[in-house]
């Protein structure tokens, strides 16, 4: 099972939530909140049951994202198994368009190989990719065009 994007809006800003009530408003375990409590997670102090005020796990849960996020430099793709920003190998990118303005970069991380991806906007692969050989794909041709009537059947009928 995927990991579910939180979303710490749900949370209002001046109220306080149980542990429980927290975790039913962003449908998780109650456990995985007592371990955000553990990483950091401010708590009203001194209470029974514990209680997290919304305004507080809001700033919270925006500086734990702040930490994650990795900017990428020109010329580079984020590899999701080194978990690093790093460069195409061999300086090579392929684009293919997803509509006639954005499109996907993708490439083959340079350390251990796996396929990297980017999105990218059409008029910015110069800014984002200098100095590398980047190749645009077409299309692949439409699987509606077939031959009339189909070789598979069988046009006389019985009777």
């Amino acid at each position: 099972m995927s990991a579910r994007r939180i979303n710490p809006r749900l949370a209002k800003l001046h109220r306080a939530y149980s542990v429980i009530e927290l975790a039913i408003l962003l449908d998780v375990h109650r456990h995985t909140v007592r371990g955000w409590i553990k990483a950091g997670l401010p708590t009203v102090d001194r209470t029974r049951p514990v209680l997290i005020h919304g305004s507080e796990f809001q700033v919270w849960w925006g500086k734990r994202r702040k930490v994650a996020k990795r900017p990428l430099r020109p010329g580079q793709l984020y590899c999701f198994r080194c978990r690093q920003p790093k460069a195409p190998a061999l300086g090579m990118v392929e684009y293919g368009a997803t509509n006639a303005a954005t499109g996907n970069l993708k490439a083959l991380c340079e350390t251990c190989g796996t396929m990297m991806h980017r999105s990218a906007r059409l008029a910015s692969i110069a800014a984002i990719m200098p100095n590398l050989d980047v190749r645009h794909r077409e299309a692949p041709p439409s699987i509606s065009g077939r031959t009339h009537p189909s070789p598979n059947y069988d046009n006389q009928t019985e009777g």
